[in-house]
């Protein structure tokens, strides 16, 4: 086995307490946000109008991330869009646009999410002993370059070498894939390479998938987490350095 040289780490729900699906929290704040754009834009559409528009985007995104598919941000903008009139994603202009992107991306800096208090510490103690990390984590509606400055905010993004989001490279887990096109990017193999995250199905069977030892971030015990369990679990980052240690030695 390859000493451990990097180290990848899901956000919702590892690195940000709060789970993926609390990102819809920000909806209300995003289709009033999107009345106010596209009123300034000269079309006129009710809340109700852009609730059942929300509503269709959220099909479209399911069907593509159940293909374990993204797509960037504003592709959801223009479902959202098309939902209200087909027509509408082409007659708006190159600065409606970017207004409604902003106003679909912002909402998680209004409002942030919980982080992992112990996280920045845990991530500085893995650098100074000469591993790189990286974030590799599926987005919801929020894209990645808003979660980077989420991370910047908590003081976490100087941590990371690299960043690799579901919606900028357009590949989700649990694929193979993202795990791969990481660990180039990385320059590292799989099992030189550690990745940490909450899901079960995401983060532990993606990165089993693609050769890659992983850590679990669960309150419950390594046993009791069935025949695809992890290499170790931790409760929160706090624990991470002394797991990796553990793993290093086997």
């Amino acid at each position: 086995m390859l000493r451990i040289r990097a180290v990848t780490v899901d956000f919702w729900g590892t690195l940000i307490l709060d789970p993926p699906s609390s990102d819809d929290r920000y909806r209300r704040r995003r289709l009033a946000d999107f009345e106010t754009v596209l009123a300034g834009a000269g079309v006129r559409v009710s809340q109700a109008e852009l609730e059942r528009a929300y509503e269709a985007s959220s099909s479209f995104l399911g069907r593509l991330w159940s293909q374990n598919k993204d797509v960037p941000a504003i592709e959801h903008v223009r479902a959202i869009l098309a939902a209200v009139d087909p027509g509408l994603p082409e007659r708006l202009n190159a600065e409606a646009l970017a207004a409604l992107l902003d106003a679909y991306a912002r909402p998680a800096l209004l409002v942030p999410p919980a982080v992992d208090t112990g996280a920045r510490r845990a991530l500085e103690r893995l650098r100074e002993r000469g591993l790189v990390l990286a974030v590799l984590s599926n987005t919801m509606r929020t894209p990645g370059a808003t979660l980077c400055k989420l991370l910047d905010r908590f003081g976490l993004l100087g941590c990371f070498a690299r960043t690799i989001f579901s919606d900028e490279v357009g590949v989700r887990k649990p694929s193979p894939e993202i795990f791969a096109l990481t660990l180039r990017a990385l320059q590292v193999e799989p099992a030189a390479t550690i990745h940490v995250g909450d899901d079960p199905v995401l983060d532990v069977g993606g990165a089993q998938d693609a050769g890659i030892r992983v850590i679990q971030v669960t309150s419950a015990s390594r046993k009791s987490l069935g025949p695809q369990r992890p290499d170790a679990v931790v409760p929160s980052l706090a624990a991470l350095p002394e797991a990796i240690s553990s793993l290093d030695e086997l």
